[in-house]
């Protein structure tokens, strides 16, 4: 499992990889988090919240977990370096449960690069390459 940015004009890209499509969104969850602290191993985590999402398709599920955990963060304060996820896809419909774990965020120990406004459908792509699931977005900073 990974995850890495990706240069897009005056926005970042991230993208998760890995061998499912859950994984590779909790992947993206972490380059998204990445953004906030720049050493992911360093979050405690001490605080579990539970994330809930349903769309259409899986890219528009990503898009609108990413959104929930930057929700999570702008309403709580608090930064996540773990995540778990279970993608369930019915016809029409995909749905996404899991937890993030984290702590409170704390400018002096969670060294940002860059402040995430949200997730956007630009260079979006759930699809599996060259035999792994691929996660992405840009998200507005």
């Amino acid at each position: 499992m990974t995850w890495e940015h990706f240069e897009h004009a005056a926005d970042v890209g991230v993208r998760g990889r890995s061998d499912t499509p859950a994984r590779a969104f909790g992947e993206a969850a972490r380059a998204l988090f990445s953004l906030l602290s720049a050493d992911l191993d360093r979050i405690r985590p001490s605080v579990e919240e539970r994330v809930e999402c349903e769309a259409a398709n899986l890219e528009e599920l990503l898009v609108a977990y990413l959104n929930e955990l930057l929700f999570l963060f702008d309403s709580r304060r608090v930064v996540f370096g773990r995540f778990e996820v279970a993608i369930e896809e019915r016809p029409g419909r995909a749905k996404l449960t899991g937890i993030a774990r984290g702590e409170p965020f704390d400018p002096a120990r969670h060294e940002f690069t860059v402040l995430p406004k949200g997730a956007t459908f630009t260079a979006l792509e759930v699809a599996r390459r060259d035999g792994e699931w691929i996660a992405q977005c840009v998200v507005d900073v």
